[in-house]
């Protein structure tokens, strides 16, 4: 079967062995392609577009594009990366994150076309023996080869042996399908190759290993995580999208972000990394442009000049955004002092709007100059009333940084 061997190989950071893609494709059949991705959280964020994306191009090819939604491993998590052993999820909390993660990943892959599958079907019918002969596979030595491991023991860092079996799990997966090539970000290559393990002792060909480049998040630096809060959200709404984009604190990655979350391609990319280097084009300028594609990719053409318009109109022109959300406010944000009589208690008023998630977090932002009144800065905790009213301040718009702005509705009891 034709492919287009250059699509397939754009963007790829390693393709284990060297030759492997090229061995495979010449077996002259559609290949099993596997992705795995473990529902640790219950949204996916722009950096899992990036292999999921790479997987889509597989499927487009004429191959078979298995996706594996890892609700047993996903209970482990995964230790790639991690500096220590990560609390497990319930058995609960893996299948609502995993049907989450199924409906956000058709966002990106024709998962009507893709083999979709959760690994519980086949780890959670592991008996004792079946792990302990999986167990087999690998050593102890060659687990303390892996880096994140490595320094945990080195360090006196706790490893559990659930942890050390996760790569032989996630490698029974590629039995379970019979992959012919995995795909993964550069951090998985442990894993990765560890499939290749599995299958050999499981007597079939071992897959080849395609990894791609993890996307840095908006902070520039480290890779893109929900626990980091640097990320860009499928689910978040056109405006908070767009503003997000817009922060990305270095202009270095915009043609990385172009390449690898929009359908631009390489060759706009390399005039985007020319026309950075020698000044023939504006920074911001191809920033807006990233954003309003990536944008119009999860939300419809049109979608991203409109988020654009809406940015402008709040941070350019310091306007407030087309709608703002009313919400009714408890009694209780009003309250009495002996020597300084009625107060408005801003802390509860935020929390009760919905613009900060704790009442420390809002005298944390007052303290910081983060909070704003119809466009005003306000950093008072206690505002003063004239009489247990609210009335002065029903109907104003409070604003938290940059994102979050709230219009006070009517005193409700409570």
């Amino acid at each position: 079967m034709a492919a287009d061997l250059d699509v397939l190989r754009s963007g790829a950071a390693e393709i284990i062995p060297a030759d492997g893609l090229d061995e495979k494709l010449a077996l002259g059949r559609p290949l099993r392609v596997k992705l795995g991705i473990d529902p640790s959280r219950p949204d996916l964020t722009l950096g899992h577009t990036v292999v999921l994306r790479k997987l889509q191009q597989f499927l487009e090819a004429g191959h078979v594009a298995v996706l594996i939604v890892g609700d047993f491993t996903g209970r482990v998590g995964d230790p790639s990366g991690r500096s220590e052993t990560r609390a497990m999820l319930t058995a609960e909390e893996a299948d609502a994150n995993a049907r989450t993660y199924l409906e956000q990943a058709g966002l990106v892959l024709d998962v009507e076309r893709a083999e979709v599958h959760r690994n519980a079907e086949w780890l959670a019918a592991l008996d004792a023996a079946a792990l302990i002969q999986l167990a087999s596979v690998s050593t102890v030595a060659q687990m303390l080869e892996r880096e994140d491991f490595r320094t945990r023991y080195q360090g006196g860092e706790a490893i559990s042996v659930v942890e050390l079996l996760y790569p032989l799990l996630q490698g029974y997966d590629s039995v379970a399908v019979e992959a012919d090539i995995e795909l993964g970000g550069t951090d998985q290559t442990f894993n990765l190759l560890m499939g290749r393990e599995v299958q050999r002792a499981y007597g079939q060909e071992p897959q080849a290993v395609l990894t791609t480049h993890l996307l840095e998040g908006l902070d520039g630096v480290r890779k893109m995580s929900k626990s980091l809060d640097n990320y860009v959200a499928l689910t978040d709404p056109p405006d908070e999208m767009f503003e997000k984009l817009m922060s990305l604190q270095s202009d270095a990655l915009i043609p990385k972000y172009e390449l690898l979350c929009t359908d631009l391609g390489p060759a706009d990319h390399a005039r985007v990394v020319a026309g950075l280097a020698d000044g023939s084009i504006h920074p911001n300028h191809e920033k807006r442009r990233m954003a309003r594609t990536v944008v119009d990719r999860y939300h419809g053409a049109g979608a991203g000049e409109a988020a654009e318009a809406a940015f402008d109109r709040v941070h350019k022109r310091r306007e407030l955004p087309e709608e703002v959300p009313e919400r009714p406010v408890p009694a209780t944000v009003i309250r009495t002092d002996p020597h300084r009589g009625w107060f408005l208690y801003v802390p509860a008023l935020l929390e009760a709007l919905g613009v900060v998630e704790s009442r420390s977090e809002a005298r944390r932002l007052l303290a910081q100059g983060g909070v704003r009144v119809d466009g005003e800065s306000e950093s008072r905790e206690q505002i003063p009333l004239e009489g247990q009213d609210l009335g002065p301040f029903i109907g104003s718009v409070w604003q938290v940084g940059r994102r979050r702005f709230a219009r006070v509705g009517p005193v409700s009891p409570g």
